[in-house]
């Protein structure tokens, strides 16, 4: 059943996509048999659709907007959940886990989901395309317009069910990660958004027990801050291409280089034990 309402879902969507081709179409077969002729532009200036200026001015107030959501989300949000969480877990240290997780996978499902819906609406735009913008940038631009195309509650379906297998982190059997599908939404919603900019904006791509980086991470207030190694990470830090836009959270702890020396020991030696065998 899930296969089929996937694919009645991926139906819709190309017929909007059509509906608004069509649309798109109709008006311009619309213009060019009025019978008031338009003015003509000056060769020499470029046209208006293909401003750079103007492009970059929309680019980067969406940009800001974005970014200051990232911040929101973080602020308000995500302690939102922290507090509902920890109706069900007592382990402050799972909570967190769970919610940076959370927001992982999210940017993870949205960008899957916009380049799935970049290869349709390519697909189907590349069958009329014409005038002096590029296919790319016609792709793009009817995504930023028609952004209600993407379907957020597939990604939120497949941000639960990832975590649902996520060795790292645990939940009651009785209750389902659902309880912060309103946090999962958002994230999935805002990382689709922000796959749009030119360059898009990403999350920084962090380990347990990886190097401790000023740069990216604020240390919380209960970590150990003479520790080098990130324990675990609270918040995911907001990157564009290499540079880091807005700071994470992450959690150190002095005793996070035993726990790694005794971790890599024991790979030594069950390694060594595979070799016998």
């Amino acid at each position: 059943m899930n296969d089929y309402e996937q694919q009645i879902q991926i139906l819709r969507d190309e017929i909007s996509i059509l509906d608004a081709q069509k649309s798109v179409l109709q008006s311009r077969l619309a213009r060019s048999c009025s019978p008031f002729p338009r003015h003509r532009e000056n060769k020499s200036s470029p046209p208006r659709s293909c401003s750079p200026g103007r492009a970059r001015r929309t680019n980067a107030s969406r940009r800001a907007c974005l970014i200051a959501r990232f911040g929101d989300i973080y602020a308000q949000e995500r302690l939102d959940a922290e507090t509902l969480l920890r109706t069900y877990v007592s382990d402050m240290e799972m909570v967190q886990r769970i919610i940076y997780i959370a927001a992982v996978e999210s940017f993870h499902a949205a960008k899957m989901a916009y380049r799935q819906l970049k290869i349709r609406v390519r697909d189907t735009l590349s069958l009329g395309h014409s005038g002096p913008e590029s296919l790319e940038d016609t792709v793009l631009d009817y995504i930023v317009r028609h952004e209600d195309l993407y379907d957020v509650q597939a990604s939120v379906n497949e941000v639960i069910r990832s975590m649902n297998i996520n060795p790292k982190i645990s939940f009651p059997p009785e209750i389902d990660f659902i309880v912060i599908s309103t946090l999962i939404r958002e994230l999935c919603r805002m990382a689709f958004s922000m796959q749009t900019l030119t360059p898009p904006l990403d999350i920084a791509f962090g380990t347990d027990r990886e190097l401790f980086s000023e740069t990216k991470y604020h240390r919380s207030f209960d970590s150990d801050f003479t520790a080098v190694l990130v324990a675990y990470h609270v918040w995911p830090a907001l990157m564009e291409n290499d540079n880091v836009i807005v700071k994470g959270e992450a959690v150190t702890k002095r005793g996070t280089l035993v726990c790694t020396l005794r971790n890599m020991l024991r790979e030594v030696i069950g390694f060594k034990h595979c070799l016998k065998r």
